[in-house]
């Protein structure tokens, strides 16, 4: 059985509607009891290797801790501080929006918490507002892109173990790209604004502002927490994820008491699901990665890329392309686990910074949810909002504006990527 065969299998099931982990691990499988040369366990134990991973235990804790964000009152809680924040400005509630979502996304990690969670609240305040269930939802789904670029992240967490990356460093490196995200979607917003006479959603007030923060402090300390005692050396990232379920279980059943223990053992079952979904996508790619390499596919695809040029800027527009392409067919964590070992070895060879291209791999994949026909927010957003499929992505055509301009940014200007990694590791 040929190499080739291998791919074709898989793009052959991937064709047929079958989900992407059970693709790859078929396809693996068929592969190798075909060839002789290859020892049946391999795949046991390929797969078994691929999460025997500390890193990895970073994944149950992020997705327990953002859904106990979600579940805890927290959202209502920065909802209104940002409310309080930039209410006053012309368009107030797109801007709360974006702010709300950049707050979050140093609780949740994941865009699908982000939309589902703050997403609820913001959509029917701005519809009850008086604006367009259209804008809306662009600016909710454009905002939630954010969430797994402000760390913590998953999508960070999966590439960093498949890419043999800092997972520290990945983190500070989506800072100031996710601050950058930020600004240009409140440019937008005001530009919306000023052409549809937007007004002001409420009135600045020192004390409403200081009442809001006093109420959302803890909740506000999460990203401090995380972000602080990674760069002090206090934890690592997998214990800080530890360290971020420890701080939403006090708050939601401590301090907020808006936590019961039946919610409880129901967020610890969603999570347990949510878990073992992912673990068996990234087992799955282990060994489907481990035949690319060791039949040589990844060389031979590094060889067809570096034929076409051999100039990093061409590379990093000819990835950005598959990976937006990609995003729109594939979930991050199967896209991530897929294409990493077809594309780090190309990026090693142009001397690329391996810290540089996750967050571009990342950012692309996160504008792919927003994308049919396997847009996640995309679907979330059009069942809160009771808006068909068509009209949302419709709604959220005008938002791909500031997202890829921020892509081509921080593609293609490193710094703004780097800097921070640099600076403290």
């Amino acid at each position: 059985m040929t190499p080739g065969a291998l791919m074709s299998s898989f793009l052959a099931m991937m064709v047929g509607g079958v989900p992407v982990a059970i693709a790859m691990c078929s396809a693996s499988l068929i592969y190798v009891m075909a060839t002789k040369n290859i020892p049946d366990f391999v795949v046991i134990h390929r797969m078994y290797g691929g999460i025997d991973s500390f890193p990895l235990l970073a994944v149950p804790f992020f997705i327990f801790a953002g859904n106990l964000m979600n579940s805890a009152g927290i959202t209502n809680r920065i909802y209104n501080f940002a409310l309080a924040l930039v209410g006053w400005m012309k368009g107030g509630l797109g801007h709360v929006n974006v702010v709300g979502s950049m707050i979050f996304a140093g609780m949740s990690g994941t865009a699908i918490a982000d939309a589902a969670g703050l997403g609820t609240i913001e959509i029917k305040a701005m519809q009850d507002h008086g604006y367009s269930t259209e804008f809306s939802v662009g600016v909710t789904a454009a905002s939630a892109t954010v969430g797994p670029i402000i760390p913590p992240s998953l999508p960070f967490v999966i590439y960093g173990m498949m890419a043999s990356v800092s997972i520290g460093q990945l983190f500070l490196a989506g800072v100031i790209p996710g601050i950058l995200m930020g600004a240009t979607m409140m440019a937008t917003v005001a530009w919306y604004a000023h052409t549809r006479n937007y007004q002001p959603d409420a009135v600045f007030s020192w004390g409403q502002l200081g009442s809001s923060f006093v109420h959302a402090f803890l909740a506000l300390m999460t990203p401090v927490l995380l972000i602080g005692g990674m760069t002090l050396g206090v934890f690592t990232p997998t214990e800080g994820a530890i360290a971020a379920s420890a701080w939403a279980l006090f708050l939601g059943l401590v301090w907020y008491r808006t936590l019961s223990w039946r919610m409880l053992v129901k967020l610890s079952m969603d999570t347990i699901e949510t878990t073992s979904t992912v673990l068996f996508i990234v087992a799955a790619a282990s060994i489907f990665g481990w035949l690319l390499t060791v039949t040589r596919v990844t060389d031979e695809v590094a060889a067809l890329v570096l034929s076409v040029s051999s100039d990093p800027n061409v590379f990093l527009l000819m990835a950005n392309l598959l990976l937006l392409f990609v995003g729109c067919f594939l979930e991050p964590t199967a896209a991530i686990t897929l294409l990493v070992p077809i594309l780090i070895p190309i990026c090693r060879t142009l001397g690329i910074d391996l810290v540089h291209f996750g967050l571009v791999m990342v950012l692309n994949l996160m504008i792919g949810l927003l994308h049919p026909p396997m847009g996640t927010v995309l679907f979330v957003l059009s069942r809160i909002a009771k808006l068909s499929v068509e009209r949302t992505t419709m709604a959220i055509l005008p938002w791909l504006v500031p997202l890829l301009a921020t892509l081509l940014l921080c593609t293609y200007v490193p710094e703004i990527v780097l800097w921070l990694p640099r600076t403290f590791f």
